[in-house]
C-alpha cells in the first residue's frame, strides 16, 4: 500500500498523481506529535517503534489486508499521543504511582483524542489513540466498554502496549522475561485483553519473532545503557563512532566507539555532563521519514 493511498482513507478518492506533497506531510507531521511524548521519558525511549512493530506483526498474522495492517501499526506508534499533558512529576515518577497519579495518568487517551480532533489523518488512528486502555470485561478507560464494543485497532494496541510495559525496564523495577509477560497476557485472555487477538500475539512470542524487537529503538539497533539510570542512551541509525550521545535521564556523556569497521558501536563514558543544548530533545528525522515512506505506507 502507497502512502498516497492510506491518505485517500481519509482524503477520498483521488488518484495518488493528485494528492500533494503538503498532504503526504501530514503523515510525518503525525509522528512528529507522537514523538514529542517519548522524547519527555528517558524510560520509554523507543516505546513507540517497538509497539508499531508488534502492531504490524500481530495485524498480519490476524490476517489484516496490508492497508489495515499499516493503519493498526501507526495506530500502534501514535496510541501515547495524550501524555504530552501529564505533568513530568507523574510522567517520570522514579517509583509506582499512588492512586491520585494513576488518575492523573488515566486521563491520557482523552488528552490525546482531544489533540489530535483537528488532525486531518486523526480518523484513522482515533481509536488507537482514545481506546487502547479498554478491556473486555470493562474495567478500562475511559468509557468502560466491554467485549465487542472495543474496535479491533484499539485491542491490538492495548495488547502489544500492556507488553512493552512489562518487558521494559523502569527505574524501578528491571523488564521481565518475554516468556513472563506472554504467561501474563495468556492468564488475561477475555479480562484485560482480547482473547482472539491475545492467543494469536502469544503465537507470535513462541515463534521467537518479537525478540529482535524487545528493548530495541530501532531494527537491529538496542537501546544502551547509561552506567547510573539503565537503558536511557538513545542511537540513531545516522550516529558513528567519535559521536557523543547522552544519557536522557542524567545527561552523562558518552563516547561512541568501534573497535572494528562494521561492529556494533559502544559506550565510553566521557566524565562528562551534556549541556542544555546536548540534552534538548531532537527528532529521529530519519526515522520518521522511512517509517512514513514505507512501513505506514505500505504493507512489508
Amino acid at each position: 500500500m502507497k502512502l498516497n493511498q492510506l491518505i485517500q482513507t481519509l482524503l477520498g478518492s483521488r488518484q495518488p498523481a493528485q494528492v500533494s506533497r503538503p498532504e503526504q506531510e501530514l503523515l510525518s507531521s503525525l509522528l512528529v506529535m507522537a514523538w514529542v511524548v517519548e522524547a519527555r521519558d528517558p524510560y520509554t525511549g523507543g516505546h513507540l517503534w517497538r509497539v508499531a512493530q508488534f502492531c504490524e506483526l500481530l495485524a498480519q498474522k490476524a490476517g489484516f489486508a496490508a492497508e489495515e495492517v499499516a493503519r493498526i501499526a501507526l495506530g500502534g506508534f501514535v496510541h501515547d499521543l495524550g501524555k504530552v499533558g501529564i505533568p513530568d512529576a507523574v510522567l517520570r515518577k522514579a517509583g509506582p504511582l499512588s492512586d491520585e497519579e494513576y488518575a492523573v495518568i488515566k486521563t491520557h487517551p482523552d488528552i490525546g483524542f482531544r489533540l489530535l480532533h483537528a488532525h486531518p489523518l486523526a480518523a484513522l488512528v482515533e481509536d488507537a489513540v482514545r481506546l487502547h486502555h479498554e478491556m473486555p470485561d470493562g474495567r478500562g478507560y475511559p468509557l468502560g466498554l466491554k467485549a465487542g464494543e472495543i474496535p479491533h485497532l484499539a485491542s491490538i494496541v492495548g495488547i502489544c502496549d500492556a507488553f512493552d510495559a512489562m518487558t521494559s525496564t523502569r527505574p524501578y523495577r528491571a523488564g521481565m522475561p518475554q516468556a513472563q509477560a506472554l504467561q501474563i497476557i495468556g492468564k488475561n485472555l477475555g479480562t484485560q485483553f482480547d482473547a482472539h487477538f491475545g492467543e494469536l500475539f502469544i503465537q507470535l512470542g513462541e515463534s521467537g519473532v518479537l525478540s529482535p524487537i524487545i528493548g530495541h529503538t530501532d531494527q537491529g539497533i538496542p537501546l544502551r545503557h547509561c552506567g547510573m539510570c539503565g537503558p536511557t542512551v538513545i542511537l540513531k541509525r545516522a550516529h558513528r563512532a567519535g559521536d557523543h550521545v547522552f544519557c536522557g535521564n542524567c545527561g552523562a556523556d558518552y563516547l561512541l566507539q568501534q573497535k572494528t569497521p562494521g561492529s556494533p558501536l559502544e559506550l565510553q563514558a566521557t566524565g562528562a555532563t551534556g549541556n542544555a543544548k546536548d540534552l534538548s530533545p531532537e527528532a529521529d528525522v530519519e526515522l520518521i521519514e522511512r517509517l512514513a515512506k514505507h512501513q505506514f505506507a505500505e504493507a512489508l
